[in-house]
């Protein structure tokens, strides 16, 4: 008996490693969210699955925000037809009407919606800086998170990675 306790708490403490290797390991899933545009068309990151998706948390006060805005919108138009989705999501404290105006000027060609009421930013862990990315791959898990503005040379090497 001595021996099998001997046994038993090396065994667990291996189990347990892995256990904790394995799901560090794993990249995060989408959350369950539905984004309601700002023309009213409701999305869901269910009706997303088989494509690649750039969630951007953005304000029309943000002048990194703003910066990157152009870049991103290129790279939608060079990947979109392959399977690469964007979703800007404005910021609760972002007035709406500039938030329309914005997009309206600058005929963003991705859905817009704005987060009056945080539901997007809490279910996205409480996103309180712009501009923040989360990308996911065809099956909605996590491939890339970050705050600031988006290395574009390196997000077009991931597209083209994911998108082959």
């Amino acid at each position: 008996m001595p021996m099998l306790k001997k046994l038993i708490v090396p065994f667990a403490i291996l189990a347990l490693l892995a256990f904790l290797v394995f799901n560090l390991s794993r990249n995060p899933q989408a959350p369950d969210v539905t984004f309601t545009t700002i023309q009213g068309k409701q999305i869901s990151m269910a009706d997303l699955k088989g494509k690649v998706v750039l969630v951007n948390f953005w304000s029309t006060d943000c002048s990194s925000c703003i910066k990157e805005m152009p870049s991103l919108v290129n790279t939608y138009n060079a990947y979109q037809a392959r399977g690469f989705e964007v979703i800007a999501v404005a910021m609760p404290d972002d007035p709406p009407a500039q938030v329309l105006n914005y997009a309206t000027q600058k005929a963003l060609p991705f859905p817009v919606m704005h987060d009056g009421f945080s539901e997007i930013t809490n279910k996205f862990g409480g996103v309180n800086l712009t501009p923040t990315a989360y990308i996911f791959d065809k099956q909605g898990k996590q491939l890339q998170y970050s705050v600031g503005e988006l290395d574009f040379a390196k997000l077009n090497q991931l597209l083209d990675r994911e998108l082959s």
